[in-house]
């Protein structure tokens, strides 16, 4: 860990628009498509089965499946045991079980759909106790997270919506038994109102400081859990957790897609924090993970009532995380785009990258989503891709004024380079802090580490707004 305070180019062939993919279910799915260190334009074309050398981001034990996509979200399940939202052995055991099938979405999926099926049915033996239930619930909202990843790769692609109800009816369950147990509420965003769960060390009307969890694309509400709600309960704050456009239920079952003005997804947030007793309302943070280290600053550019922002990691553009190649494909026309998608590079895709494409874009794309869930390729690449490309913040960092934390990741493998950029455009008090291999806390959000990750966030938000 380290800590410092014009013309398009020629159409792509249908060879280049496919060279930045990665192979099977590579790490376009997590929005970001190269190595670290490999420049997009210039990234070799990925074997079907990557290797994983002895010297590489994730040596050893670190590796659980030769495909760099899969073993990223095995390691977020993995990492997530510190928290209680995943257990080493069922991980490890799960692990096992896909390898000796055949790695592919399908082995995948049913692995782990089938353990969070079996954690939400009672164990043998004794009946279990309110923790025991508890604490399978927050784990089977975990696995059946990790299933719906991959489902559109899947046989099954239209389970999509149910098994996101799974894992949120997992979610549910575990919080009714939280003590005290969140304060539930939809609070209004256009015609689609946001449900939020809002966990406090205890239930007294203390003024306490607050921080909002962002999540970014494709995380569930899990990930929240792992990534910052013990964390600041243990630290005497009040964390809320909310589905925002784009993510949760918001997504899979009210069909409502990211938006680029993330403020207005924050301003009722604060809003509704703002009114309650239990809130300092000089002391709320935002946080933003993953994407959302773009959507949360973007936010915070805006709504001065946020006392100090964390970006996890910073980024500008989640549209350069695409390769070059595939952002190539947008060009002014739509049905120029259109074309050249259709006709050059979707009769070229194997089934591994369609399904890696479907699930990137659908969070942008309404009809993307139900054309996967359709076993479909979507056909409009124009409207999502644009409405990614319009998440870009550079213009609007400067604006941001209060405190800022900027997280970056050795290894970064979806944004390098991107939360140096930010931080070097920030003009308000500002703090860089990189996690680092030699702590293993290596690649994007330290999978392999999330309570570093949060000692990290913490001490600075404590610090920061003289907390403790």
């Amino acid at each position: 860990m380290t800590d410092v305070s014009g013309d398009r180019a020629s159409r792509p062939t249908r060879r280049s628009a496919l060279a930045g993919l990665v192979g099977g279910a590579g790490a376009v799915l997590a929005a970001g498509c190269t190595p670290s260190g490999v420049s997009p334009a210039n990234a070799p074309t990925p074997s079907r089965t990557p290797s994983v050398t002895p010297g590489g981001p994730t040596p050893g034990v670190m590796t659980l499946f030769k495909d760099p996509g899969f073993n990223f979200n095995g390691l977020l399940a993995l990492g997530g045991s510190g928290q209680g939202s995943a257990e080493v052995g069922e991980v490890l055991t799960a692990v096992n079980t896909i390898n000796k099938a055949g790695l592919s979405s399908q082995s995948y999926v049913e692995t782990f759909k089938k353990l969070g099926d079996e954690l939400m049915d009672a164990p043998e033996g004794p009946s279990p106790d309110e923790q025991t239930t508890r604490f399978r619930a927050l784990r089977a909202a975990q696995y059946y997270g990790q299933a719906l990843f991959f489902v559109l790769g899947s046989d099954n692609p239209g389970s999509e919506e149910q098994l996101y109800k799974s894992g949120r009816g997992a979610w549910d369950k575990f919080c009714k038994l939280c003590d005290p147990a969140p304060v539930t509420a939809n609070v209004a965003y256009g015609r689609t109102p946001m449900p939020v769960w809002f966990f406090r060390p205890e239930e007294s009307d203390q003024r306490r400081p607050t921080v909002i969890l962002t999540n970014g694309s494709d995380g569930q509400n899990v990930d929240m859990w792992t990534y910052g709600v013990p964390a600041a309960l243990d630290r005497g704050w009040n964390a809320l957790v909310y589905d925002g456009p784009g993510q949760g239920q918001l997504l899979f079952v009210d069909q409502v897609i990211f938006t680029p003005r993330w403020e207005t997804v924050v301003k009722p947030l604060v809003d509704w924090l703002s009114t309650r007793p239990d809130v300092d309302k000089d002391k709320i943070a935002l946080t933003g993970l993953s994407m959302a280290g773009d959507l949360a600053p973007r936010a915070a550019a805006f709504e001065s009532r946020i006392a100090a922002l964390v970006a996890m990691p910073g980024c500008l553009s989640p549209w350069l995380g695409f390769p070059a190649e595939i952002r190539e494909i947008l060009t002014p026309s739509k049905q120029e785009s259109n074309d050249i998608w259709n006709k050059e590079v979707v009769p070229e895709l194997p089934p591994a990258d369609a399904a890696t494409m479907k699930k990137r874009f659908e969070p942008f794309s309404v009809q993307a989503m139900l054309d996967a869930r359709d076993g479909k390729m979507f056909t409009d690449f124009y409207t999502p891709a644009r409405r990614v490309e319009a998440l870009d913040i550079t213009d609007v960092v400067d604006r941001i004024k209060m405190p800022t934390l900027v997280l970056d990741y050795e290894d970064e493998q979806f944004y390098p380079g991107q939360a140096r950029q930010m931080f070097d455009k920030l003009t308000s008090p500002k703090d860089y802090v990189k996690l680092t291999a030699a702590t293993g806390a290596q690649l994007h959000c330290s999978p392999m580490a999330p309570q570093q990750h949060c000692e990290v966030v913490f001490d600075w938000l404590g610090e920061t707004l003289s907390v403790g």
